[in-house]
């Protein structure tokens, strides 16, 4: 039974580890809500006012989530600058308080010099954000100078408190972090392999369904990969640790995915095709091969439930001699005598475990040290020596850093000068509706400019918050309703609001949006200022200022959202290019250079585009056409990116690897490839640019690759032919839907 409960509390823990990587949206919401309760323990015991025990949780609140940096000392030194900030904040509030135009004006002044402190990095953005939510705090309790002694007691309290909860209560470090992500990449891995052995059992009615989790499955692992790049560096011993790691995990992401592919190849009437698994609603293929059942097929069922335990429970010393038998004969399957008789299509599915295998173990060996030998077959043995040989050809590199921008042009300048005016436009309609409340409608303006950069982002948002605002109303009437004054009870709703608040903040702004207004509705009651009337106020004032704020983006220093996604549709090509271009003068000979980074850049400028045409994909957009068009965009983009990490871990493996060596013939092939990127990218910049896409041959033709009695995997022109193919195929595709001409085929 003991060991009954350890197992159900491993699944439980993968499964929350899976969904939220790193722990990271637990340890925030957990983080405040500790802070702020211990805030208003200390405050209760030094018998505040109920005021007081409000302006201090929300101190405890801004102090703690103000903070980004990853690693405590930066931490510390932020919030030791934050506490002075906050003190000239509410000081400045109380004594303006008395004068309107003054008042609006220093108001819209720190607002400007809030945002614009974005461009000194964490630190600068926290001590912005710190300012002018203590600014507003005053204003929400109505501070005067008189109780400012009190008010620098209370916040200095919220301040301690805070730093109490994040450096003993609720640590959090960069390493600790970085090993919470690499077990939820795990994790998510596994829930792509069960997703996985989904598609292999589904039936033609089910097929579609299989195919939306083996995309979200993918998305998933693609995120926690991103993740971890992001914090190797902080999280880690040294720079060649990291670098390890890095190529470890998109390893292992590499081998995922074309798993995947793999097995939808295996069940479909023709190749898979890797748009199919980036593109939502694309058409599911045929399954006229598999499942049938014999017994090939419950072979690779099994090993798939194999491969799914090896992920969650990798080779280690309380492994025991079982988990390292499934490793051998999951690694055997790169060896063509152990494939079974089976079709081509099938036999790679067990190829493709035998590379998912291989990863995983790569994985295991970078993150906690060599493992037990004694177990291993030759098979096993070959593949430790080729992780071996790889690890020794990791080096470090320099980056080179794009020109930053100056003066308006730059992002957090034009920023700061909008919400400057979006602010000022806010104030003026905010008084007019409440001469009292009027700070609502700025609140909303200045969150609607947070982490966005075009107008039509703006609009989304300012969307999301408007429905997340009704809605926490409406609860908060109820809530107002039941609670009425019981001030504990009130609290200890308050602290839930704010860790779902948290909690859900990345998953969706309006969930977030609705439990701050069912959270404020609380505060107003333990306020006594509650009324239906001061909650309808609140919808009034957030829909006045979103619309401040988009009508500040249009007019001011705009940046159409045509205009951002084409700038990062151009960043894309541009780092697709750098990695294509390298990859494949590494594999046709040419000299040694650092891919990986190069494979991250371009993960990362994909994952900013994707993020920016959230405004042309959105459920509401009228433009359906246009929706569907961005959609297979980024389709596109995700499979050459996919394809070229794939060249580019394939690239690294030449300096060192025993039985595979370069191909001179493939820079004809790159070289095709790169101009079209190029002829894409000049397009984007400029319509009127000049170039027509290369066509021709297939690149399978012109490569000729294999001849009869050889291994297919054998030379490097047979492992990356199919990647290069299906990436000249994608990148022709993408010249389409962008308007690049392409020329007539032959007769």
């Amino acid at each position: 039974m003991r060991a009954a409960g350890r197992a159900a509390w491993a699944r439980l823990w993968d499964r929350v580890a899976a969904s939220d990587p790193g722990l990271l949206r637990l340890t925030a919401g957990l983080r405040t809500v500790a802070s702020i309760a211990l805030t208003l323990t200390v405050l209760s015991l030094l018998h505040a006012s109920v005021p007081h025990l409000v302006a201090g949780a929300m101190s405890a609140m801004v102090s703690t989530f103000a903070i980004r940096e990853k690693q405590r000392a930066g931490q510390a030194v932020t919030l030791a600058l934050g506490l002075p900030v906050a003190l000239a904040s509410v000081s400045l509030s109380a004594l303006l308080n008395s004068r309107v135009v003054a008042g609006d004006v220093f108001f819209v002044l720190l607002i400007f010099g809030a945002v614009y402190s974005r461009r000194f990095g964490d630190r600068g953005t926290a001590l912005g954000l710190i300012g002018f939510q203590i600014y507003f705090l005053s204003l929400f309790i109505g501070a005067t100078v008189s109780a400012l002694p009190r008010l620098y007691g209370v916040i200095g309290v919220a301040f301690v408190c805070s730093a109490l909860v994040r450096f003993a209560l609720v640590p959090e470090t960069p390493t600790g972090t970085l090993d919470r992500l690499r077990r939820a990449f795990r994790a998510r891995f596994a829930q792509l392999v069960t997703a996985q052995l989904a598609l292999l059992d589904a039936g033609p009615d089910d097929m579609e369904k299989a195919l939306d989790d083996v995309r979200e499955g993918t998305a998933r692992l693609h995120e926690t990969a991103l993740l971890i790049q992001g914090r190797l560096e902080d999280g880690t011993s040294d720079e060649a640790v990291a670098r390890l790691v890095q190529r470890r995990i998109a390893d292992a992401e590499i081998a995922a995915e074309r798993l995947g592919l793999l097995l939808l190849t295996a069940r479909s009437a023709e190749r898979g095709h890797t748009l199919t698994l980036h593109l939502p609603g694309a058409p599911v293929p045929l399954a006229d091969r598999l499942p049938v059942p014999d017994r090939t097929t419950d072979t690779l069922r099994r090993e798939l439930e194999a491969l799914r335990l090896l992920v969650l429970r990798p080779v280690g010393a309380d492994s025991g001699t079982g988990l390292a038998r499934v490793r051998n004969r999951l690694l055997g399957y790169r060896e063509e005598e152990n494939l079974p008789s089976a079709s081509d299509a099938v036999q790679d599915v067990f190829r493709g475990i035998g590379e998912a295998a291989r990863a995983v173990l790569g994985l295991r060996i970078a993150v906690d040290g060599p493992q037990d030998e004694s177990e291993d077959t030759p098979a096993t043995t070959r593949s430790r020596e080729e992780l071996d040989a790889e690890d020794v050809a990791i080096a470090s590199s320099e980056e080179a850093e794009d020109a930053e921008r100056t003066g308006l042009r730059r992002p957090t300048t034009r920023a700061a000068v909008q919400v400057a005016v979006g602010s000022s436009l806010a104030i003026i309609g905010g008084e007019f509706l409440s001469s009292q409340r009027w700070y609502w409608a700025v609140l909303t303006c200045w969150i609607v400019f947070l982490n966005t950069s075009s107008t039509g982002e703006i609009l989304v948002k300012g969307y999301r918050r408007l429905l997340g605002t009704v809605l926490g109303v409406v609860a908060g009437i109820g809530l107002a309703g039941l609670v009425g004054h019981h001030t504990w009870t009130a609290f200890a709703l308050v602290l839930l609001f704010i860790f779902a608040m948290f909690y859900t903040a990345p998953l969706s702004y309006t969930l977030m949006s609705f439990f701050v207004t069912a959270m404020l509705g609380l505060l107003y009651t333990l306020l006594h200022t509650y009324s239906a009337s001061v909650l309808v106020l609140r919808i009034e004032e957030t829909a006045l200022g979103a619309a401040c704020g988009v009508v500040a983006a249009a007019l001011v220093l705009p940046v159409h959202t045509d205009r951002r996604t084409n700038e990062l549709l151009g960043t894309v090509l541009a780092r697709l290019t750098e990695v294509t271009e390298a990859a494949v003068d590494q594999l046709s000979g040419g000299a040694p250079a650092e891919l990986l980074d190069k494979a991250r850049d371009l993960d990362q400028a994909l994952a900013d585009l994707s993020a920016s045409t959230q405004p042309l994909t959105h459920p509401i957009t009228p433009l359906r056409a246009r929706r569907d068009t961005a959609r297979f965009v980024v389709a596109l983009l995700e499979t050459c990116a996919y394809h070229a990490r794939y060249l580019a871990a394939t690239a690294e493996l030449l300096p060192t690897h025993p039985s595979i060596a370069a191909d001179p013939r493939l820079r004809e092939a790159g070289r095709r490839i790169v101009h079209n990127i190029g002829v894409i990218g000049a397009h984007v910049a400029d319509g009127d640019a000049v170039g027509l896409i290369e066509t021709g041959p297939s690149i399978a033709s012109l490569l000729r690759p294999g001849t009869p009695g050889t291994p297919r995997y054998g030379r490097v022109t047979d492992r990356v032919l199919r990647h290069l193919q299906r990436l000249d195929e994608a990148v022709v595709g993408l010249a389409r839907p962008l308007g690049v001409p392409i020329p007539a085929p032959a007769k």
